[in-house]
């Protein structure tokens, strides 16, 4: 009989009785009678008549003394393996030798000790542990020992491990199926190792029922019988146990990658690049950043699920992380948020393409009705990063460029009005309706403005070269310009006040040149100076105080918080810089910028209404409550804070104006920031067709529709800004020193004394128990724990002495 190496024990097997330590295939020692014609090949079969023979008679014979050999003194059938339902109180008794099963993954030996209740019984396994059972744990009782010590368990396992050969089940299985015949452990272990005695029967029923390949147990009427599977299942079997077995090795490897990387020092981790080179072990990176960030399908939560296992960690997104951050892959700071909403931070070559192609073209279809405003001083205001950092999707690094989509002149007319002038930036002139740079801008909706970087709704060349305004370049915008005329004199929060409304206004496409790039600071430097010849300031200044006396003669309602703002250099790096600004809105040139921006959404929403142009019209319906109820509060974050809590839900048309109620003003259209937000750039296609007498490129149900699915992606920037605005707020708390004072203002009670807090120095909401006090009133507090990546943050009041 010749015998074919099957690859050693199942995996199955290895893993459920680890104690028995197998040899290397080929050692096996077995007794010289059932070597007896044995003759082993890698590859060949069992071959032979002497052998056949063999298995025929002792088959013939075993089955006709089936019954003649039965143990009286322990009261089992022979030495058959039992049934399920054959072991009960009078088959078990003191001193048996049994195998039970411990859990869903260990097999163990023991002996019995005595009864335990009406069904359990009280056994000593083989690690001396003793141990409740029931009788449904039992797998196989061996056969022929009575009055067992449980100390000589060692030293029998020691010798089943001398006669396990997982290679003799092939050789069995050829023969057998040959003949379709079945076999009981007895007759396999009088085949294999020419005899059934008990060490001999329990090796046989150790490889049978671990066996996962050749054999399947079958149920007779008094015991258990092995059936030879089909030749099709083995080949499939075998060929799904070489495949489990190549899995394991290539995790195994993988495992021992993971490790080795931890070991190293940071600088000298593989780069995220390396890990994605070489496709199995990209499968499985992935599996592991699907699992941290709670957004993988059913391979790669078990693909992470194992990998997990193999290292030690339990199944938890927090310890997939754990492991992607030890390796390198992710900085210390990852934002998982990019990964679990899937952003988009890169461009397709296609997009890019497009868009080197309108850098070289340069496009203007409006050239011969632009109006040349170059002449007119022309104020940039923005915040201090308008130098803010950005993503290339050129070279995948970020690096910072200065983004301005907005600004304004003004001047005083003969009559003592004043004419202002908000001249918009045009990324119309080159990206067409419809067009693949469109589609792009619709699918992202908006650039997403982060601590860290900012992902541009335009390909950032594109963006910043040929669509951002510059200082003393000659740049393309379409310019809002509005007189405003008093209109009397009312009573505004107890005073009296002239106050102005919109007289004259006009949308026209122009050519601009920006004098002044100023920050809000140094803005607010320049009107405290009063200089004679920044006149121009001034009178915006002026237009813009009258504008807000003027909203809130209408109701008006003051919104305004403190606004926190965070730059992180090198985030990457394990303690990168962090620098904050807390915003004043208070800022005279914020306070300026604001009234201008919102003075021309009213204008485009006045221009749209005269020329009947289907826009994205926004509004906010007045509140229920009554702005007076809240003006026992102080002005500022605890009033506004109350206004917020009682706003209705905003409201959009796309035929015609809706009142803003929370603005104070008969209607609404985003139209300042259309390199930065879609929908505003839908506006500036529908009204510079209108310019060019064109038609409008779309339906009043095409807007709403496209701003629709721009809304979805700008609730998810939303989110993103807003969650890792607060993660690198709680960072910075964390480093601060411990027992630090902090200001914080009561903006409501939750519940008795528990409050909502806003801790003004960093401009963070929290908890906490406050003592005195009441909404708007000061309380001082230290914060006790800050946790970034569990989103905790724990402050307590201290009272002065």
């Amino acid at each position: 009989m010749a015998v074919r190496a099957a690859g050693g024990c199942s995996t199955a097997a290895a893993a459920t009785l680890a104690f028995f330590r197998l040899r290397p295939l080929g050692r096996a020692v077995r007794p010289d009678s059932a070597r007896a014609g044995w003759h082993f090949s890698l590859y060949g079969g069992c071959r032979g008549r002497q052998v056949h023979g063999l298995v025929d008679s002792v088959l013939e014979e075993l089955r006709s003394q089936r019954r003649g050999r039965v143990s009286a003194k322990i009261g089992l059938q022979g030495t058959k393996e039992l049934s399920d339902n054959k072991i009960d109180k009078r088959t078990l008794q003191k001193g048996l030798l049994l195998e039970f099963q411990k859990d869903s993954e260990r097999f163990l030996l023991a002996v019995v000790e005595r009864p335990d209740g009406k069904k359990n019984w009280k056994v000593t396994d083989q690690n001396g542990i003793l141990s409740s059972i029931k009788p449904q744990q039992v797998t196989y009782v061996i056969p022929g020992i009575i009055n067992y010590n449980h100390s000589r368990i060692d030293e029998f396992i020691k010798k089943a491990q001398d006669l396990l050969d997982p290679t003799v089940l092939e050789c069995a299985w050829m023969e057998l199926s040959e003949n379709d015949k079945s076999v009981t452990v007895e007759e396999f272990a009088e085949i294999v190792y020419g005899s059934k005695e008990s060490l001999e029967s329990y090796c046989a029923h150790f490889l049978l029922s671990r066996d996962i390949v050749y054999f399947v147990k079958v149920e007779s009427r008094d015991s258990s019988v092995y059936q030879p599977r089909p030749p099709a299942q083995v080949e499939e079997l075998l060929r799904r146990k070489l495949a489990k077995e190549a899995a394991e090795k290539e995790m195994e490897e993988f495992v021992q990658l993971i490790k080795s990387a931890k070991a190293l020092p940071l600088d000298a981790k593989p780069s995220k690049d390396s890990w994605l080179m070489e496709e199995k072990v990209k499968r499985k990176i992935e599996s592991l950043q699907a699992y941290a960030v709670d957004a993988c399908d059913d391979e790669q939560r078990r693909t992470a699920g194992n990998i997990l296992k193999a290292m030690g960690f339990s199944k938890t997104s927090s310890a997939a992380l754990k492991i992607l951050i030890n390796i390198g892959y992710f900085p210390v700071h990852v934002n998982l948020d990019l990964y679990r909403y899937d952003v988009r931070i890169r461009y397709t070559e296609e997009v890019l393409s497009a868009a080197e192609e309108l850098l070289v073209d340069c496009p203007d279809s409006d050239k011969d009705i632009r109006k040349d405003l170059s002449t007119l001083k022309v104020y940039a205001i923005d915040v201090d990063e308008a130098d803010e950092a950005c993503f290339c999707s050129f070279c995948h690094c970020i690096y910072p460029k200065r983004l301005l989509d907005d600004a304004l002149s003004a001047a005083r007319l003969p009559d003592g009005r004043i004419k202002v002038w908000i001249h918009v930036a045009d990324p119309t002139s080159l990206v067409q309706p419809r067009s693949i740079i469109d589609r792009e801008a619709m699918h992202r909706g908006t650039s997403i403005f982060l601590p860290t970087a900012t992902f541009p709704m335009f390909p950032e060349r594109l963006a910043m070269n040929a669509m951002s305004l510059q200082q003393g370049r000659g740049c393309k915008s379409v310019t809002v310009s509005v007189i405003l005329q008093p209109d009397g004199s009312k009573i505004v929060e107890n005073y009296i006040c002239v106050v102005h409304s919109i007289a004259e206004y006009s949308i026209e496409n122009s050519i601009i040149k920006p004098t002044y790039m100023l920050t809000y600071e140094s803005a607010t430097e320049l009107l405290y100076m009063n200089l004679e010849e920044e006149e121009e300031l001034r009178i915006l200044q002026e237009a813009a105080s009258l504008r807000a006396q003027w909203r809130r003669s209408q109701g008006s309602i003051d919104t305004a918080m403190i606004e926190p703002r965070i730059k992180v250099a090198n985030p990457d790096d394990p303690e990168p810089n962090i620098n904050l600004y807390v915003e004043d809105q208070s800022n005279p040139a914020m306070q300026l910028v604001s009234e201008m921006m919102i003075l021309c959404g009213e204008a485009v929403a006045a221009f749209g209404s005269d020329n009947n142009i289907a826009l994205p019209y926004r509004g906010h319906p007045q509140s229920n409550t009554a702005v007076s109820a809240f003006t026992h509060l102080p002005e500022g974050p605890a009033r506004s804070f109350a206004n917020i809590s009682v706003l209705r839900a905003a409201e959009m048309d796309f035929q015609k104006p809706v009142p803003h109620g929370v603005l104070g003003i008969p209607g609404y259209v985003q139209f300042t920031s259309p390199i930065r937000r879609y929908v505003d750039l839908l506006a500036h296609y529908q009204i510079k067709a209108f310019l060019r007498g064109e038609s409008p490129p779309y339906s009043a149900g095409d807007l709403e529709g496209m701003t629709f699915i721009a809304s979805m992606h700008v609730k998810v920037a939303r989110r993103l800004h807003s969650n890792n605005l607060r993660y690198w707020l709680l960072e910075y708390l964390r480093r601060q020193p411990k027992g630090k004072k902090y200001k914080a203002l009561i903006l409501k009670f939750i519940k008795d004394r528990l409050a909502t807090l806003l801790v003004i120095e960093v401009g963070i909401q929290a908890t906490a128990v406050v003592s005195t006090g009441k909404v708007g009133d000061e309380v001082s507090v230290v914060v006790e724990a800050a946790h970034p990546r569990d989103d905790i943050l724990s402050v307590t009041e201290i009272t002065e002495v």
